[in-house]
């Protein structure tokens, strides 16, 4: 059966799920699964434990898995057919937290519906990733044509960090053939895409001092700078007039613009009309192949507490994202070095360098790739495309090392306006029930490519 048959075929059973499909998202999206740090570790346990129920309602053997010090995740096992290969679905049951809640049009913790959209946080990052990875299951009754491992994490959004712990542990429950990261995004409305390069990502904090103590501000300044003012003048140097990235020894590549216009990218950000973009070249490759420098975090004295105060430090971090080809502990390096070298006035500066994740780069041959590039032209009606992430991934590595020979396919339910990690999260539900079905598809077109 061909990918278009089959797709046909897996829709009604999608469907006729799917009311029992959403109902469970709903359930996950309601709990408050924050996994930053300071946050209360019980609902988090909590979200884990109704991931393994509803997977275990699927026809999966899936369980709770803890380690000291880590947030628990899922693992399960469902066997395919005799000489069938195995796919790992992944996906995360953590959340960023929500924000202030005066920026949502509605609890984030209440899934709403308008408009043709789920509202709430999580529904699109990435607890639908665990819904679609429920409905692909539901649509073969529990009976999966191919080998089935799960791995359901429980800390992505605060950085991975016992990842390899776990599925070294659990290696014998998640052996696979092939893995689906559940937690990109297509490329827009009505088009498939696999994410084929992400960016990496490093982190500094950069403190920046220039006295002991804080002064009168009209008995000393013209002679003393303040602490904010010699770290925005630090912080400016980063970009050029163009805003591109001006720290040396950076790697830049182009990536094909697509159909990508920016009118598209200011109504997905909400850009203001008389903000430039910044950086030069097309824009996706400004999003996925060059680097960017954002600042993420200030300390300083908060306007309503200020007085006619010098003040003697200040406090920012810098969050990077290194292009594919690019070392990310060099490409942090150069970041220091550039810090260092470009301190105002002869400011003090104590600089910590936070994790850093690699870039990425798949590969676009194989049967697995190819069984995936199908089912979601078949569940779409048009040709999948390949596209890049400015976003990182960078557990990516781990499943590398663990299972050096299965291929790695990165795909997901958000689009542009889904809004992840920011106020009023959204999840498509045309576009999900096209996900849903593309992963079914994949499933047997999968299943069927091993046999033998």
């Amino acid at each position: 059966m061909n990918a278009k048959q089959l797709a046909n075929d897996l829709r009604p059973k999608v469907r006729a799920s799917m009311s029992e499909v959403r109902a469970g998202l709903e359930r996950l999206a309601r709990v408050p699964s924050m996994s930053a740090p300071g946050y209360d570790l019980a609902p988090v346990r909590e979200s884990a434990k109704l991931t393994a129920e509803l997977f275990k309602a699927a026809g999966v053997n899936a369980r709770v898995v803890e380690r000291e010090g880590a947030h628990p995740a899922v693992v399960g096992r469902a066997d395919g057919p005799k000489g069938s290969p195995t796919v790992l679905l992944y996906a995360h049951h953590d959340v960023q937290p929500p924000g202030p809640r005066d920026r949502w049009t509605t609890d984030p913790f209440t899934p709403t519906e308008r408009d043709g959209r789920l509202y709430g946080r999580g529904v699109a990052d990435d607890k639908a990733g665990i819904a679609a990875h429920l409905s692909a299951l539901r649509a073969y009754g529990g009976r999966p044509p191919c080998g089935v491992a799960l791995f359901i994490e429980g800390e992505e959004e605060s950085g991975s960090g016992h990842l390899l712990d776990f599925l070294s542990a659990e290696k014998d429950t998640v052996r696979c053939d092939a893995v689906i990261i559940a937690d990109s995004a297509n490329w827009r409305i009505g088009q498939p895409a696999i994410t084929t390069t992400l960016r990496g990502n490093a982190l500094v904090t950069v403190e920046l001092r220039v006295s002991d103590h804080a002064v009168h501000s009209g008995g000393f300044g013209g002679a003393v700078p303040d602490a904010l003012m010699a770290l925005a003048r630090l912080l400016a140097s980063l970009h050029d007039d163009l805003g591109r990235v001006a720290v040396k020894g950076l790697k830049s590549d182009d990536a094909d613009p697509l159909d990508l216009k920016e009118d598209d990218l200011r109504k997905w950000v909400g850009t203001r009309p008389s903000v430039r973009l910044i950086g030069d070249g097309s824009i996706t490759s400004r999003l996925w192949r060059k680097p960017s420098l954002s600042v993420i975090g200030l300390d300083a004295t908060p306007v309503r507490e200020a007085s006619n105060t010098l003040w003697p430090v200040a406090t920012a971090r810098i969050s990077m994202r290194v292009p594919p080809g690019q070392d990310a502990k060099a490409a942090q390096d150069a970041l220091v070095a550039h810090l260092l070298s470009h301190a105002p006035w002869g400011a003090e500066l104590n600089i910590t360098r936070g994790p850093t994740g690699e870039a990425y780069t798949g590969a676009t041959t194989g049967p697995a790739y190819a069984a995936l590039k199908d089912a979601l032209g078949a569940a779409w009606g048009r040709e999948a495309i390949d596209i890049g992430q400015g976003g990182s991934i960078p557990f990516l590595f781990d499943f590398a090392r663990t299972f050096p020979d299965a291929a790695l396919l990165v795909t997901g339910v958000e689009d542009p306006e889904s809004n992840a990690h920011s106020e009023n999260e959204s999840l498509h539900l045309a576009e999900f029930e096209n996900v849903c079905v593309a992963e079914a598809t994949f499933l047997g077109l999968f299943g069927g490519s091993g046999r033998g």
